[in-house]
């Protein structure tokens, strides 16, 4: 759920043009900042004084009402995502990061121009997209323009699962599509909430950041029972992510859950930003070939060797524009 922070007065942050603002909650320290896309080139500066009535507001706010982790709240009109921490040397900070309304194009996020395309007819499939990267690496936001994408092009419903919800895509999409969106309110939730999904009978499910058995589990089931599955999870690389998916999946289907990955899979992407922007591996599998090269080293747990797959499909595709 997105809280609302009661004001009185003109919200100028909304004003200043930041991807992300840093506030102690438990001293005085000034607040700081990462300027957004349009700011200057300094990583990082301290928050300017004529904003600091608008940050003492929304500090005073998260002092009283922020005891998790992470929670969704709405600022003078702009939509943040906090995150709470509390540092080695005792210090309680939150990192907010503005969130646009809705997510970007695919031609926008800054991929290779050939891959919005291939993303889209990967879309039509049935199975599961899995989206990688570290913390801050824009997965959320490549995973929602994805489904929008989907849901504009394809139609059907959609159903999300988030810890929080970020962009607000409930509603109508295109002429035939429609989004629904659940927030996950406790770990144990995660596959409980993806069965209930199923009952809705959505084309498509996207699930933000994969991390119990429970979730792993129903994830693969929906995967490989006709519906399209957008997933997001942490991982240093595609071959992390592939791994870590197993392990926990693994914990509830044993033996099953590699046969199920390799068979369910359509693709795994990962991404991260350079200096030049947004750098994105990938690889995928082909449609109705359950004896591709990538699904036999998934099954036989050989995951680390599918490397070698990917850097052929990524030389073909920026050479011919396909990849089968």
């Amino acid at each position: 759920m997105i809280q609302a922070v009661p004001l009185t007065r003109p919200h100028l942050l909304s004003e200043l043009d930041f991807m992300d603002i840093y506030l102690r909650l438990d001293g005085n320290t000034c607040p700081h900042y990462r300027a957004g896309p349009n700011g200057s080139l300094i990583p990082d500066a301290d928050l300017p004084e004529t904003f600091f009535d608008d940050a003492n507001a929304l500090t005073d706010y998260l002092r009283d009402t922020f005891k998790g982790v992470e929670m969704a709240l709405d600022f003078g009109g702009m939509r943040l995502r906090a995150t709470r921490l509390e540092t080695a040397n005792g210090e309680i900070w939150a990192c907010l990061r503005r969130l646009p309304d809705s997510p970007k194009q695919l031609e926008q996020l800054g991929l290779i121009r050939q891959l919005p395309g291939l993303l889209e007819d990967m879309g039509r499939r049935s199975g599961l997209i899995l989206i990688c990267g570290s913390t801050g690496q824009g997965k959320t936001t490549t995973a929602a323009s994805l489904l929008t994408r989907c849901m504009e092009t394809y139609g059907g419903i959609a159903f999300t699962l988030e810890d929080p919800v970020e962009y607000n895509l409930a509603g109508r999409w295109g002429k035939s599509g429609y989004c629904y969106q659940a927030e996950v309110k406790a770990e144990n939730e995660w596959g409980l909430l993806l069965k209930r999904a199923l009952r809705w009978h959505p084309r498509y499910i996207s699930v933000g950041e994969v991390r119990t058995p429970d979730a792993a589990n129903q994830l693969l089931r929906a995967a490989t029972s006709g519906h399209t599955v957008i997933a997001t999870m942490h991982a240093g690389s595609m071959e992390e992510g592939l791994e870590g998916l197993l392990q926990l999946a693994e914990q509830d289907l044993h033996a099953r859950a590699a046969t199920l990955l390799a068979a369910g899979l359509i693709g795994v992407v990962h991404q991260s930003f350079g200096p030049t922007g947004l750098y994105a591996q990938f690889m995928f599998t082909e449609a109705d070939n359950p004896g591709s090269p990538i699904r036999a080293l998934i099954r036989d747990k050989r995951i680390g060797q599918t490397r070698t797959l990917s850097d052929q499909q990524m030389a073909k595709l920026t050479q011919t524009g396909r990849i089968f």
